[in-house]
């Protein structure tokens, strides 16, 4: 099973970093999607795009690439970052048991599935258990059934970002398995493909993410993500939010 960060629980995890460093120049940068460059169309009057970034994080891995993914998001005029994590489904009692540290408040739990009318693209962020993702996400999918039934989300671009206790976890699996969920929605799949440019043909350091998305390598969750895989989630970010600007000017 990929622990997707904290099956097991490991006295050495370390609380994740509030703030996130911003991702390395390289000489090999990646390749923006069309129409990323500033347009001012949000200074002239219109209304500014809004690209949900949903997550579920038990150990704070996936919660980091969140964050990593919102700093790209900024990066593209005329669009901002809504951060939300969905609603815990363990009891306190079962949580520290399992050593999961206090969620940052800062983040706040999405108030109901129908919020994502509001978005014009989402992204969703989870670690795996057994290759698909983790039930907590599963359950706030199960519950856009409304929005399914009306068709409300049909149309608006998804992705996905996760995070796997190890390489042979589910980097791949976690992801296409939940392109189920996306579909039946009417959404269109985004993934990054190689737009990640030299970054996604590193031999030289363990590292998480694949075409489908971001992605990181939890290990005993002791592992925190390397700036290799943070800088992967914000070019997702930044991917992402050009295309939905894109799609919007259509």
């Amino acid at each position: 099973m990929g622990k997707g960060g904290g099956c097991v629980p490991s006295k050495k995890r370390q609380p994740p970093a509030s703030t996130v460093a911003g991702a390395p120049s390289s000489s090999s940068a990646p390749r923006d999607a069309p129409e990323a460059e500033a347009s001012g169309e949000a200074a002239g009057g219109r209304r500014r795009l809004r690209l949900y970034i949903v997550f579920y994080s038990m150990y704070g891995h996936v919660e980091a690439l969140a964050r990593r993914a919102a700093a790209g998001v900024a990066a593209v005029d005329g669009v901002e970052a809504v951060l939300r994590r969905v609603p815990e489904t363990l009891p306190p009692g079962v949580l520290e048991k399992m050593q999961a540290p206090a969620k940052d408040p800062a983040v706040p739990v999405i108030a109901a599935a129908a919020d994502l009318e509001e978005a014009d693209g989402v992204l969703f962020g989870f670690p795996t258990r057994y290759g698909a993702m983790a039930a907590q996400m599963k359950a706030f999918f199960d519950s856009t059934g409304s929005l399914w039934e009306k068709q409300k989300l049909a149309g608006k671009p998804a992705g996905f970002f996760v995070s796997t206790g190890t390489q042979g976890g589910g980097q791949e699996t976690t992801a296409w398995t939940a392109i189920t969920q996306i579909v039946h929605h009417g959404m269109l799949f985004v993934p990054i493909g190689y737009t990640f440019g030299s970054g996604m043909f590193k031999m030289d350091e363990i590292r998480g993410g694949s075409p489908y998305g971001a992605g990181v390598f939890a290990g005993d969750g002791s592992r925190q993500p390397s700036e290799t895989e943070l800088a992967l989630a914000e070019h997702q970010g930044k991917y992402m939010a050009s295309i939905v600007k894109k799609l919007a000017q259509a």
